[in-house]
């Protein structure tokens, strides 16, 4: 039987008391709260005062009727006044800060709203860090003004954008608000703008509409952060700007960070930030544990956009040498009223030695002290725990020894509480109903007093050298106060069981057993016990053996390592076979040649594949793994072949150049890797397939067998049908990715008459100003062959014009650029014509910056002591596989008949054989698997010495008027022997000159006794030193110049035994500089252009008061548009425009300075410049097949030479064409059987002394058919047109 009472009165004293004792709290609260929470104390006590009398049970029971009508708002508010506590509230926000978007230069003012009591105090940062307006008042505003508060951020900038947070704080508590203001500039606005286009035309941004806004948000993830390396203590801050378009305001993405795909919350060790463009990421504290893959999402309404790389934590250099690192990982598992197992993983060093165990730690949460839980290291990585305090809670860390010593401790685990499973999840769900001012009373539950039932399903979880762990469940009857567990072993073969618990007893359904004889078996039960007495025991286990039941993991396959960048390479290897419970895979590396193991990461990886990075350049390496699980470490796999770290080979470009030549197949052609791997690309294979009403079909293979140059023909294809290409290349290292598929071609008959595009750009010897640009020629070249090729260049800038970089056309593939300003960057482009025009532009090639890289060398010709000539060039960037490749003219040498290659390390030596006339020309040389390394040497007739002159030849003056002509060679052989020259005829000792050449020295001297007028010319001295040859000149030429800088007074000192003498000569304005320099003028010089003659005389000073005549037979010359004259500089000159046979006869200069003059004569009587006088019509027009006989004639004194141009190119007398010149008046060419080829614009060239002059026609070859076909169409539009072209041909 059970009955209710209801509450109906509290003793007024013992309320009283507790007033006293809240008044006490919350003395320091201030005056007027205390007065007010005491008024409302007396409004409660009088109405708590209530007189006992007695009740009969109808009344009871109506009163108790009526309080239970009082509605749920009497009774809080009733409840309130009870509670003093109420009266004072942490802060809430009723109005909280907005978000703003605005321009710069604008003002932001954030307002917010806050109650609370006590007052509380505001606060406001920015980006975290607290603002001080008093210290900015031209920037920040604050204000209070009851509970509205305000921040005002004035002229606003770019900086300012940022998270503004709003902070306040009571007695009570504290609370926050963050609201993200976004300053928008005009810079970043046509950024945003650049990347909507590129989101446009970029498939891989895919984005979905949103209705609520109304627009499609497409985001970007630009400025983001690399694979990042730190150390474990160190803060490490990674971020990333992001880019939401459009810009909608009071909208923000949801912006969230990855590890390892795990989403992190913000903590002690995390903290995250948004400041509406710039996410960041900030790691307090590394340690291995944040070592791993990050992650940023950032998520809109219309889609998400990622970003990922992995960071690096590196172990804190170790106190001891030898000692293992810190354990990771540490975690807590099954947790319980007195137990707990902890976790970890293995570090990836184990020091000097083998790791033997792990001791761990404990630390109740609010102290400081560690207490070792385990005596005897355990090699387990897993370790129950036993002992704990119910209720209380503990962190946990893990230290490792071996021979050395013992490893700092791990970071420590998260506190974990030890309480019962069910109170636990009784806590996470919340409060229970709240009060409803009834208390029922029943009958004691007949389960109290009542002895527990058995524990069941009784089972052994684990099993170590070290311990067994034990798990059952609780009893169905234990009634409602607490039970404990007592376990018993017994030894197998026995039936003696002993408690294994005597001195602990065990609140929790876990429990784990030490100090068991290893390999021996056992069997356990458990019993259960309460104030009522004891349980019977639970069903025994069966036989345990004690040791481990997870084995060690089995060695991973051999490790197998592919370059990736120049700092990093990729391993991959075969996964461990039969492994229970994997915690992953260490990978370990060396260079070669070296004992010492590096670890290339610091927490276990589950994969087989893995990205080394942090290596160094060129450093060949080996690698090896292991796993690892809970048992320990496995063997090493096998380990890889060295691989030096290089970049890999890198994607095939998309630059192609598709030349359609027939109806069943297509010429393609593309450029090769930017990146090559570190080894020579072998081949390329080419993929293809049909697309078909936008439809694309299965790729292909077109050539099994890899193709080594970069074009390929793709035969037997259909006609009018679609294709697309794409392309891989090979190295030793692999097969790289695919191409970007080009663009899908018909396949049809190519009918364009210009060339196509040329392909393959690629520079050499680049240096500050100048780079060597190769090409190969189009594929296709038209309807006739290409004959020449144009060059542009512009800067890598925005709003720059290509311009040309020649004017003529080339007809090479290749071209030195010059006047390249260092540090800037170029784009280049290159263009075929063919006699139809110029074709379509190749691909742009660069940006390349024109820079010479630090250790570049040039080609250095040398010559050794027996006179051997060489050249040599030095690469201090040698690669593995890096070799030398010598060309001539930029065309790889195969002919090694004249030069011989020895290469020693990194040093080449090309040797001439045989050197000759056939040997000039640019010889190059180019390093293979380096970036660019290449110089080119210019070996000309006239060029640079094959011998090494130590100085150039000079003159000296010796006593009574003696010449001395000198030089020194720096090196030569005994052999080495000199010939004299003067004016280009051997001289030899005698009475007039003597030689000698001091071969001790290498002084090379020329004696003569005196200087005369008929010694003026040129003096040289030829060196020939086995197969060497080298010269030196020195012009002596009979009248100097002189200058205003020469002016001054001059004074010769004569000196000998008879006694001594001096001379002075004054060259200034006070002497006679005026006269002699007027005086010292040169002949008339006569010269030839394409217009007329030029006749001119060069003067040593000008003055302004210089008078200059000009006569013609005698007779002053008038100035006119053909005869023209004045000063240009030192020159005086007379310019006759297409001179004729008046214009013979004697001119005459007159130069007078009014105090001197001098005169100057030129006859040119039977004088006449070369002249094409007529013969050669303007227009040929002819039949294909036909021969073409034009003879031109010529004029000119003396007799002219005769030159025949086609297209700006010379042509020689051959089987096809048939040049004469005689009698010196007759110029003739003669072609048999005329093609289409032969049309083009001809040229008949003369020149002589005097001038010269080109008569040009333009000789045009029709075919008849098409003629005909050409005729009728005319005369059916326009039959005037016809008669004129039949007038035209005949002319």
């Amino acid at each position: 039987m059970s009955f209710n009472r209801v509450v109906c009165f509290v003793r007024s004293h013992e309320f009283a008391r507790g007033l006293v004792e809240v008044q006490e709290e919350v003395k320091e609260e201030g005056v007027g709260h205390v007065a007010m929470r005491n008024l409302f104390s007396l409004e409660t006590s009088s109405m708590e005062t209530i007189t006992v009398e007695k009740k009969s049970r109808k009344r009871h029971i109506r009163e108790s009727a009526d309080r239970l009508e009082l509605s749920k708002k009497e009774r809080a508010e009733f409840r309130k006044k009870q509670n003093s506590d109420n009266l004072t509230h942490p802060p809430e926000f009723i109005v909280r800060p907005r978000g703003q978007t605005v321009w710069e230069g604008k003002t932001v003012k954030l307002h917010c709203t806050v109650s609370g009591w006590p007052k509380p105090r505001i606060a406001w940062y920015k980006n975290n860090v607290v603002i001080d307006e008093k210290a900015h008042p031209d920037k920040y505003t604050a204000e209070s003004n009851y509970n509205m508060h305000s921040l005002e951020i004035k002229s606003c900038d770019f900086l300012d954008t940022a998270q503004y947070r709003v902070s306040a704080l009571n007695i009570k508590g504290e609370s926050s608000s963050v609201a993200t203001v976004v300053i928008k500039s005009m810079f970043f606005s046509s950024q945003i703008m650049y990347l909507h286009l590129f989101c446009i035309f970029n498939s891989n941004f895919f984005y979905g509409f949103c209705s609520e806004h109304g627009v499609t948000f497409e985001t970007a993830i630009i400025d983001s952060f690399e694979v990042a390396f730190g150390r474990e203590g160190e803060t490490l801050s990674l971020g990333c700007t992001v880019i939401v378009y459009p810009t909608v305001k009071r909208y923000q993405p949801d912006v969230l960070w990855y590890r390892n795909g795990k989403a992190l919350a913000e903590s002690k060790w995390v903290h995250t930030h948004w400041s509406g463009e710039k996410a960041t990421l900030t790691l307090i504290h590394l340690n291995k544990e944040d070592e791993g893959l990050y992650t940023l999402r950032v998520n809109t309404k219309s889609g998400f956009q990622s970003y990922s790389a992995y960071v690096f934590v590196r172990d804190e250099e170790v106190e001891l040498e030898g000692v293992p690192v810190a354990p990771l990982d540490v975690r807590c598992h099954d947790a319980n009223k007195d137990y707990v197992v902890v976790t970890w993983k293995q570090p990836a060093v184990e020091g000097s030695s083998s790791i033997l165990g792990y001791f761990i730690d404990r630390c109740e949460v609010g102290h400081h002290h560690w207490a070792q839980c385990n005596d005897t290291p355990v090699k387990y990585a897993r370790f129950p725990v036993t002992g704990l305090i119910e209720g209380r809670s503990y962190t946990f860390r893990v230290r490792a020894i071996n021979r050395a010593g013992v490893s700092r401790p791990s970071r420590a685990s998260d506190p974990v509480t030890a309480i019962d499973p069910h109170d636990r999840a009784r806590h996470r769900a919340g409060p229970s109903a709240p009060f409803t001012g009834m208390i029922k009373f029943t009958e004691e539950d007949a389960t109290v007093g009542v002895v527990p039932g058995e524990p069941t399903d009784l089972v052994v979880t684990e099993a170590t050298k070290n311990y067994v762990v034990l798990a059952w469940s609780p009893p169905a009857q234990r009634g409602h106060e607490g039970v404990v567990y007592l376990v018993e072993k017994c030894v197998a073969g026995s039936e003696c069981w002993q408690r294994a618990n005597t001195g602990m007893p065990v609140k929790s359904p876990r429990f784990a057993l030490f100090d068991l004889a290893e390999g021996k078996s056992y069997s356990f039960r458990v019993r259960c016990c309460n104030s009522a007495g004891m349980s019977e025991a639970s069903s025994a286990t069966g036989d345990i053996t004690v040791g481990d039941m997870l084995d060690l993991p089995a060695a991973p396959g051999p490790a197998v390592a592919t370059r990736n960048t120049d700092t990093s390479v990729v391993v991959s290897w075969g996964a461990s076979k039969d492994v229970k419970h994997l915690v992953g895979y260490y990978i370990n590396y060396t260079v070669a040649g070296s004992d010492v193991w590096t670890p290339a990461n610091n927490k276990p990886v589950k994969g087989t594949r893995f990205v080394c990075h942090g290596l160094n350049t060129g450093d060949s390496c080996v690698f090896r793994v292991k796993a690892v699980n809970a048992a320990g470490y496995s063997h090493s796999s096998l380990e890889s072949e060295a691989v030096v770290v290089k970049a890999g080979i890198g994607k095939t470009l998309q630059n192609w150049v598709y030349c359609i030549d027939s109806r069943d197949y297509m010429v393609l052609a593309w450029r090769e890797p930017a990146v090559t791997g570190g080894a020579d690309i072998r081949g390329y294979f080419v993929d293809y397939r049909t697309v078909k009403g936008g439809v694309e079909g299965q790729w292909h293979e077109l050539n099994p067998k890899a193709v080594t140059c970069t074009s390929y023909k793709a035969e037997n294809l259909k006609e009018n049908l679609f294709y697309q290409f794409q392309v891989r290349a090979i190295n030793m290292a692999g097969v790289s990715e695919a191409s970007l598929p080009s663009a899908a071609l018909e396949c049809k008959e190519w009918t364009i008459a210009k060339p196509g595009a040329p392909h393959d750009l690629h520079v050499l010897e680049v240096r500050d100003s100048s780079l060597v640009l190769l090409w190969e020629p189009p594929t296709f070249d038209g309807r006739t062959p290409v004959n020449g090729f144009y060059v542009d260049i512009k800067e890598a800038v925005a709003g720059e014009d290509w311009k040309g970089v020649h004017e003529k056309a080339t007809k090479l593939k290749y071209m030195k650029v010059n006047g390249l300003i260092a540090g800037r960057s170029y784009v280049f482009r290159v263009r075929a014509q063919n006699l139809a025009g110029v074709g379509k532009t190749s691909a742009v090639l660069g940006p390349v910056l024109a820079l010479t890289m630090p250790g570049t060398h040039e080609i250095i010709l040398d010559v050794d002591d027996d006179g051997v000539i060489s050249m040599i060039f030095e690469c201090s960037e040698m690669a593995e596989g890096s070799e030398f490749i010598w060309s001539k003219n930029y065309k790889t040498l195969t002919d090694t008949s004249r030069l011989t290659i020895v290469t020693e390390g990194g040093k080449s030596r090309a040797i001439f054989n045989a050197p000759s006339l056939e040997d000039l020309g640019i010889f190059s040389c180019e390093v293979t698997n380096t970036v660019g390394v290449s110089a080119s040497y210019t070996l000309t007739e006239a060029g640079e010495s094959l011998s090494h002159f130590a100085t150039q030849m000079a003159m000296e003056l010796l006593e009574k008027g003696r010449v001395r002509f000198w030089t020194q060679v720096e090196k030569f052989t005994t052999g080495c022997h000199v010939d004299y020259v003067f004016n280009d005829a051997i001289v030899e000792n005698g009475e007039k000159y003597q030689m000698n050449f001091d071969k001790n020295s290498g002084i090379i001297e020329m004696f003569m006794d005196s200087l005369a007028v008929t010694d003026e010319g040129t003096f040289t001295f030829n060196l020939v030193d086995g197969k060497a040859k080298g010269s030196t000149s020195l012009v002596l030429i009979g009248e100097g110049k002189l200058s205003k800088k020469d002016a001054g007074v001059y004074e010769v000192k004569l000196k000998d035994a008879r006694g001594k003498d001096k001379s002075m000569f004054n060259l200034t304005e006070a002497g006679t500089a005026t006269p002699l320099l007027c005086s010292r003028t040169t002949y008339v010089i006569v010269k030839s252009t394409e217009h007329g003659i030029v006749l001119y005389s060069l003067i040593t000073y000008h003055m302004e008061d210089l008078q200059v005549g000009w006569l013609h037979k005698e007779a002053k010359i008038a100035h006119s548009d053909r005869v023209q004259c004045g000063v240009t500089g030192e020159q005086l000159w007379l310019k006759v425009n297409e001179p004729t046979e008046k214009d013979k006869g004697k001119y005459t200069i007159n130069i007078c300075d009014g105090k001197d003059g001098v005169k100057r004569f030129c006859d040119l009587s039977g004088q006449d410049r070369a002249r094409v006088v007529g013969g050669l019509p303007d227009v040929v027009t002819i039949q294909e097949g036909k021969s073409l006989n034009l003879t031109g004639n010529v004029w000119g004194d003396p007799a002219p030479e005769v030159t025949w141009m086609k297209n700006d190119r010379e042509l020689v007398s051959d089987e096809r064409y048939a040049l004469k010149f005689e009698h010196g008046k007759f110029a003739s060419i003669t072609i048999a059987a005329v093609t289409t080829t032969d049309s083009g614009k001809y040229a008949l060239l003369v020149k002589n002394k005097y001038g010269t002059e080109a008569g040009e026609f333009t000789v045009s070859v029709y075919i008849p058919e098409e003629e005909k076909k050409k005729d009728l169409l005319l005369g059916a539009f326009t039959p005037s047109l016809s008669i004129e072209s039949d007038l035209y041909r005949l002319t």
